[in-house]
């Protein structure tokens, strides 16, 4: 287990100095911090926008975000920091052009959203699909806690809701999420 946490203290220097390197304005340490994150935060914003086009758009934000907002990072997991600017993102976007035209953006070329399904292999179950047919509150809330970890103080704190209606809402995606999954 020592080497274990000997990797680990190296790793968090690395990334201490790749942070450090990059608030310094070297374009090559943010571009490996990119590298490292552009994955799941292009996930988060996939999931809680499920448009293919906008998630690009907002991860390549969300990026712009970060790189202005570099000395706010105070240290720790630079990850987590990226995914709660990715999610704050979405969410100032979706404030900013209204639920509407985010309705309006997610429905793809390719016509209404395919009820869910058994995955091609027959042995999962499509929760991707599923997670598409959630009201859009109720989807941002299953996808920051489920799938983000957050507590629901934080995500009321980030959608401008209280953490009582975040309880309320995850109850909700669960309980429509197991209906589509079930029929």
């Amino acid at each position: 287990m020592g080497a274990i946490a000997i990797a680990g203290d190296r790793a968090d220097r690395n990334l201490d100095e790749t942070v450090a390197r990059a608030r310094s304005g070297d374009m090559s340490a943010f571009e490996t911090l990119y590298r490292e994150n552009a994955g799941r935060v292009h996930a988060i914003c996939l999931r809680m926008t499920q448009n293919k086009a906008k998630a690009e758009e907002l991860t390549q934000e969300a990026f712009l975000r970060a790189w202005r907002k570099l000395d706010l990072f105070r240290g720790g997991n630079f990850g987590a920091w990226m995914a709660r600017v990715a999610a704050n993102v979405v969410i100032a976007e979706r404030r900013t052009h209204g639920p509407r035209e985010a309705r309006e953006e997610s429905i793809d070329e390719s016509g209404p959203r395919p009820a869910p399904r058994l995955s091609a292999t027959g042995k999962g179950i499509d929760l991707e699909r599923a997670m598409a047919t959630l009201p859009e509150r109720a989807r941002h809330v299953f996808v920051l806690h489920d799938i983000e970890g957050y507590q629901h103080d934080e995500i009321g704190q980030m959608l401008g809701i209280a953490g009582g209606t975040s309880k309320s809402q995850l109850h909700r995606a669960r309980r429509l999420l197991r209906e589509a999954l079930q029929s």
